[in-house]
């Protein structure tokens, strides 16, 4: 199958243009092939036909399911936690006690090296060692948040661009669509997590707060495996990505509208998504409604790129947000690290580096957004956003640095991120106030008029004593 969701592209694609001005065949403008009748119109006894195969099929392959394969939303979430399974084995090792005790010493460690790095404190309430299982488990919910907004769009799509005398017969049909939709993406989504499962490193490692709120989680196999051909001793190697994980769980904890605003951007890429039912009609001209028993033809259907989703500009805009959001949130975590542990330990600069060339060439975070959300995600700017944290550290301080968290509008964009100066002259000069509510500023201003006030009668009241009282030759004269 494809990388991108149902043959998702993340661009304008110049041959699904050219189908839409040649597309003059029968049906029209009309997405399934249906006609409003004659020779060529909307036929019921076919899409009877069509009903029933599609029923044997979805039939046959809920019972290849097994026991709980049933689907509620836009996407089959039990196939996809069992295909993700299958890709790690039978055999995946418990987390041994010896470890669990050197995850939960790093972390400690961690958190008090990063005490003197930031004023936020500790975000995690508890530290965990996770097997790739345990991953698939604890991060499903996030995924779910992430992948249904854009299966929700596709399958309400489909319906919305149907004929009305096709929708009077094709609701049975539409279900059976959705169904098989829902197994699509849970088939994409199974194989994304299976492999994703076996190199993320932590909880936060793409990123996102992909774990339950509060739980700061290592994966010690993946750590091992990363570990291997780096000069630096694995047990460093543990501490270091102990404290990213520790700084990513301050963030997320002490900035209560962080985990939201990346959540959100996601979801408002998806709701902006358009499709083009030009390859729609195309390809369902071409069904054999006897063909689809074979879940391989479906398949092979949905790998065609058949769906092509148009990028729009407020697809473009959600996108830039979460890239630069993702970008801050990276540097910030690469600077307080690196004051918290780059006297201590001798290679984390070389750690810093091997884990930004790793999201440089499109690591397992951008494969996953690509094959599950339907966009490609780089954080792109990240040694930008590192090199706008560590000037703001040096010239306004750590307070100053981390009271920009407070506020979403007082974070820098990413026309900052090109040209800091002015952001920074803005913290320095004013502080964050540059930024806060007008109606503060106001009182703020009333206050000073005020004190003013005060000062200007006191000092005409005390006028003429102090005239008398400066002059004392004034007395002795007339003696």
């Amino acid at each position: 199958m494809s990388d991108l969701p149902f043959g998702f592209s993340t661009g304008d694609d110049d041959e699904s243009g050219k189908r839409r001005d040649e597309g003059n065949g029968p049906g029209g403008n009309d997405p399934f092939g249906f006609g409003a009748g004659g020779a060529g119109g909307f036929d019921p006894s076919q899409l009877g036909q069509m009903l029933s195969q599609l029923g044997q099929m979805i039939s046959g392959m809920g019972q290849g399911m097994g026991p709980g394969g049933a689907q509620s939303g836009p996407v089959n979430y039990d196939v996809a936690k069992r295909l993700a399974r299958q890709q790690l084995g039978s055999t995946i090792a418990p987390i041994a006690a010896g470890t669990t005790t050197a995850v939960a010493d790093a972390s400690h460690l961690a958190e008090l090296w990063l005490d003197g790095a930031t004023v936020l404190p500790a975000g995690a309430t508890k530290t965990v060692a996770w097997t790739p299982n345990d991953w698939i488990e604890e991060t499903l919910p996030t995924w779910k948040r992430l992948c249904d907004p854009v299966a929700e769009q596709i399958s309400g799509m489909w319906t919305a661009q149907l004929p009305e005398e096709a929708k009077q017969f094709a609701g049975p049909m539409v279900g059976m669509l959705g169904q098989m939709g829902g197994l699509a993406f849970g088939s994409q989504l199974g194989q994304a997590l299976g492999q994703l499962a076996k190199e993320v490193l932590t909880s936060t490692d793409i990123g996102l707060p992909l774990g339950p709120a509060g739980t700061a989680a290592l994966l010690p196999t993946a750590i091992s495996a990363f570990s291997e051909g780096l000069e630096q001793p694995e047990s460093e190697i543990m501490v270091f990505l102990a404290a990213r994980e520790a700084a990513h769980q301050r963030l997320f904890a002490h900035v209560p509208w962080l985990r939201q605003q990346v959540l959100g951007a996601v979801e408002d890429y998806a709701r902006g998504i358009k499709m083009d039912f030009s390859a729609i009609e195309e390809a369902a001209q071409g069904i054999d409604p006897m063909s689809l028993s074979d879940p391989s033809k479906l398949e092979e259907l949905l790998s065609q790129g058949t769906f092509e989703p148009q990028t729009t500009p407020e697809q473009k805009q959600a996108l830039e947000r979460l890239e630069t959001l993702l970008a801050l949130i990276e540097g910030w975590v690469d600077v307080v690290v690196t004051d918290a542990v780059g006297e201590r330990l001798p290679g984390a600069s070389a750690l810093s580096e091997t884990l930004r060339r790793r999201r440089a060439t499109g690591g397992p975070a951008e494969q996953t957004f690509a094959t599950l959300v339907g966009l490609e995600l780089r954080p792109r700017k990240v040694r930008e956003a590192s090199a706008l944290w560590r000037r703001l550290t040096t010239d306004a301080g750590i307070q100053r640095r981390d009271k920009v968290w407070e506020h979403p509008d007082l974070l820098p964009d990413s026309t900052d991120l090109d040209s800091p100066a002015g952001f920074i002259d803005s913290v320095i000069g004013g502080g964050t106030g540059a930024f806060d509510d007008p109606m503060a500023q106001l009182a703020e201003t009333e206050a000073r008029e005020r004190d003013a006030a005060k000062l200007d009668k006191t000092d005409s009241a005390e006028t003429p004593r102090d005239e008398g009282d400066s002059d004392p030759d004034a007395s002795t004269g007339k003696s």
